[in-house]
């Protein structure tokens, strides 16, 4: 866990200082609405459909125990009980008064935390691997990098004012957890042919209404150019991305509409006249930033546990629990534990004040008080003893939190829809929980095997539909909520976009639309070890399209 200096305190104290002083004025009516608009939103607050939102920066989705009953604090004194962890390993809380953020933004300065660059045009949170550190298939644990690079794009005076809000995603591993390919710089920390640590650097991809695939800028930087080539790929952006059209304001349009070798070559001419300049890592600086994290010492005994086999055979619940919701560990004896917030009922992503509270303890007791927030609104403690696993699935359960579904068709990543947001089109929480209780069945979901399925109420698909296996967005149709569906979408290694399946389906057959996708790739898969996206990307859209829109279906 990186922890503040006195630099990163004094910063972050110095804002809510600042940040009260403009509330203040504009409530006073100093300042008028526009004025704050600007100042409100780099501190992360929106105006929703409903009340103010306050979305709470969580670098890497990397969370301390005190942090979290700091949440959950918040949650029970400023909001409605509870809150709501994002596709961008965030939480948010919807219902805080305006004239008391500040308080809440005091609140988490004391526990190293805070809400700068949550929104706005400007460089937000740095996101990674939720496994970082602890993954078997990692290269070197992500989290000083992203950290060096935080630390970089904060406050960066440069790049306060982009022409819109710019993302930036690491990944280590063999498998790409971060959806770094869907983000406006992803890098994938690798080794070259002789040895060397670098990066492989990706390009203007992004989400939204024109949703891209980023592509290949670099395919190795050395390890110390890390900041200057951001930074030469930030200026080329700012200097040239469009102004005076938001919608195609993003880097990936105009990586587009300039082609990937005319942008490389301004980033290249660029990064020359900067990378010896002071932005270069210089020897020990990665070596400091990694002793700024806490170290733990893990068990090397861990593994000789026998309870942890002895309770799979007694306990079939728990054994379907672990076939689920626990990953590999990079140490033996050790697991990944995923704390699922996809049970019937709750809107995905959603956890109460008093779970967050247990979460907490449970994290001291079990995890070396961290833990991780996901990309798909789930949560994760990464250092787990296999003897440790027992009572800890029995406290899960006892919590709601131990539904053995993770990848799996209930597992929905999921906006919040026109239950909150002002943009939204159409529902998104409704909609999830239909087709939660359409497939609650756990055996049918694990005969069906691993399917993503993404949800989002607008076009800024904030719930990522266009990278799902099968992907929902909302549309407003004369009043009336409709969705379009897509197929074959994918964050990981082998990116790809939806397609469009046609025409959109009106809100009372959704679900039936959803089961009749399933029941479709169940007919078509060519056994249970194909998965949905390898079926669908053998057998293409018309056996889909065929069943989805026959007499009847929509």
């Amino acid at each position: 866990m990186y922890r503040y200096d006195q630099h990163d305190q004094q910063l972050v104290d110095a804002r809510v200082a600042e940040f009260r002083d403009q509330t203040r004025r504009y409530l006073d009516g100093s300042l008028s609405a526009d004025e704050f608009r600007h100042l409100r939103l780099r501190n992360g607050l929106y105006i929703q459909r409903f009340a103010p939102m306050l979305r709470i920066s969580i670098p890497y989705g990397l969370l301390s125990s005190p942090q979290m009953r700091m949440l959950a604090h918040i949650a029970r004194k400023y909001d409605k009980g509870y809150g709501h962890f994002t596709t961008r390993q965030n939480i948010q809380f919807n219902w805080p008064k305006l004239e008391e953020v500040p308080d809440i933004l005091a609140d988490l300065a004391t526990v190293q935390m805070h809400a700068i660059q949550t929104s706005g045009n400007c460089i937000r949170n740095i996101t990674s691997d939720p496994f970082a550190g602890a993954a078997a298939d990692e290269l070197v644990d992500p989290r000083p990098y992203c950290e060096l690079t935080r630390q970089w794009a904060t406050f960066h005076p440069e790049f306060n004012w982009l022409p819109r809000k710019f993302k930036i995603a690491f990944s280590s591993s063999t498998k790409d957890r971060a959806a770094t390919r869907v983000h406006d710089i992803g890098i994938h920390i690798v080794r070259n042919a002789a040895g060397e640590l670098g990066y492989e650097v990706y390009v203007g991809g992004g989400l939204g209404r024109t949703p891209i695939i980023g592509v290949k800028i670099r395919d190795f930087l050395p390890e110390a150019d890390l900041l200057s080539y951001c930074e030469a790929i930030l200026r080329i952006y700012n200097l040239l991305g469009r102004r005076d059209n938001m919608y195609k304001a993003r880097i990936k349009i105009l990586v587009k509409e300039m082609g990937l070798a005319a942008f490389a070559e301004k980033v290249e001419a660029e990064w020359a006249t900067i990378k010896d300049g002071p932005l270069k890592l210089k020897d020990g600086d990665l070596e400091r930033m990694k002793a700024q994290f806490s170290q733990f010492e893990l068990d090397p005994a861990a593994a000789e546990d026998g309870s942890y086999a002895r309770k799979l055979s007694e306990d079939s619940a728990f054994a379907a629990w672990t076939r689920r919701n626990l990953k590999d560990h990079r140490v033996p004896g050790y697991k990944l534990v995923f704390l699922s917030l996809k049970a019937r009922g709750v809107a995905p992503g959603d956890v109460s004040a008093e779970q967050m509270d247990a979460i907490a303890d449970l994290a001291d007791r079990f995890a070396f008080g961290e833990l991780r927030a996901t990309h798909d609104q789930n949560l994760v403690f990464t250092d787990v003893r296999q003897q440790d696993l027992y009572p800890l699935w029995q406290a899960l359960s006892r919590l709601g939190l131990a539904t053995p579904n993770i990848g799996l068709l209930t597992d929905v990543i999921c906006c919040p829809g026109l239950d909150f947001c002002s943009l939204s089109n159409a529902s998104s929480i409704a909609v999830a929980e239909e087709i939660f209780d359409r497939f609650e069945d756990l055996d049918y979901q694990h005969d069906i095997g691993s399917i993503k399925l993404n949800m989002s109420g607008c076009m800024n698909g904030c719930g990522h539909h266009s990278v799902g296996h099968i992907g929902i967005l909302g549309v407003d149709k004369k009043g009336e909520e409709w969705y379009q569906i897509t197929l074959g979408g994918s964050s990981g290694n082998d990116a790809s976009l939806g397609d469009r399946t046609g025409p959109s389906v009106e809100r009372a057959h959704i679900a039936d639309a959803i089961q009749t996708i399933v029941e479709t790739y169940l007919q078509e898969r060519l056994s249970e070890e194909e998965g949905f996206l390898a079926c669908y990307r053998r057998v293409g859209m018309p056996p889909f399209k065929a069943k989805l829109y026959a007499e009847g279906q929509t």
